[in-house]
């Protein structure tokens, strides 16, 4: 469901705003920053530092390797908007192909074991959380990840599994290929707080 506000801005600053934004960056303002605009109280602050920590902060996972993560937690949860957005992000530090593979299948793709044993672990984080156990935490472990790894893995699968659900509930506008590019150079700029 689009909502209007969230898509030409609640207020009068908000609306200049996205359009002053719009109008530098040369594509239309995505979705997620016009719902950070529009719902502060969820979307903004709180859920941006959040983002912004797992995405972006120290970690035994390349930024590219979480924006990868990302994109597949995504697919899981069908969400195109979060899928083009951070596999756009995933190349640049990432081969397309290698990432194309991981969103097709990760469990054959052409990337490192400790990243499969990490995917493997937010598969079932995202599809059946409920038997997510400690087996779970020795198979990755066994495969290389390091427990501060799988921890801000999980931390990566817990925010876009919520993030995924937020866009498809407000029906996010898919972006083009070249702007999906734009807001990932973007992305990769600024951050996410």
């Amino acid at each position: 469901m689009r909502l209007r506000e969230v898509e030409r801005g609640d207020t009068i600053r908000h609306r200049l705003l996205i359009a002053f934004i719009s109008r530098v960056a040369g594509f239309r303002l995505p979705d997620a920053a016009r719902v950070a605009f529009y719902d502060r109280g969820f979307a903004g602050p709180a859920l941006g530092a959040w983002t912004h920590r797992a995405m972006r902060g120290p970690s035994g996972w390349a930024v590219a390797e979480r924006e990868l993560m990302a994109a597949v937690v995504a697919s899981w949860n069908t969400c195109p908007f979060c899928v083009g957005a951070h596999g756009a992000v995933a190349v640049h530090g990432l081969d397309r192909a290698v990432v194309d593979a991981t969103l097709e299948d990760y469990r054959s793709a052409p990337i490192p074991e400790r990243l499969r044993a990490a995917l493997a672990f937010l598969e079932k984080q995202t599809r059946e959380p409920d038997a997510l156990g400690p087996d779970d935490v020795r198979n990755a472990l066994a495969s290389g990840v390091t427990l501060e790894e799988l921890e801000d893995a999980a931390a990566v699968g817990a925010v876009f599994n919520i993030i995924a659900r937020y866009a498809n509930a407000l029906d996010f506008e898919i972006p083009s290929p070249a702007e999906f590019e734009s807001a990932a150079a973007m992305l990769l700029r600024r951050g996410y707080s």
